[in-house]
């Protein structure tokens, strides 16, 4: 699936990809010990919310997820 942000596409594969990596062969088997995609996830955060900021897509009261539940920037 793509991204909201065309540009973003690339950074939601390698994301999706660390994560899926993480999942099956860590999380799975009982390693809960921290999440090596962090900054793969906010790499690709920043440029969704950019997207959403560029494209004046309407955020009032969305959630947003991820480490520290990092809002966009004004």
């Amino acid at each position: 699936m793509n991204s909201v942000g065309e540009a973003c596409t690339e950074l939601k594969r390698e994301y999706d990809q660390c994560f899926n990596r993480w999942f099956a062969e860590k999380f799975l088997k009982g390693d809960r010990s921290g999440d090596p995609c962090t900054e793969s996830f906010r790499k690709y955060q920043r440029c969704v919310q950019k997207a959403i900021k560029e494209k004046d897509i309407p955020i009032d009261g969305v959630e947003f997820m991820g480490p520290n539940k990092d809002k966009p920037e004004s």
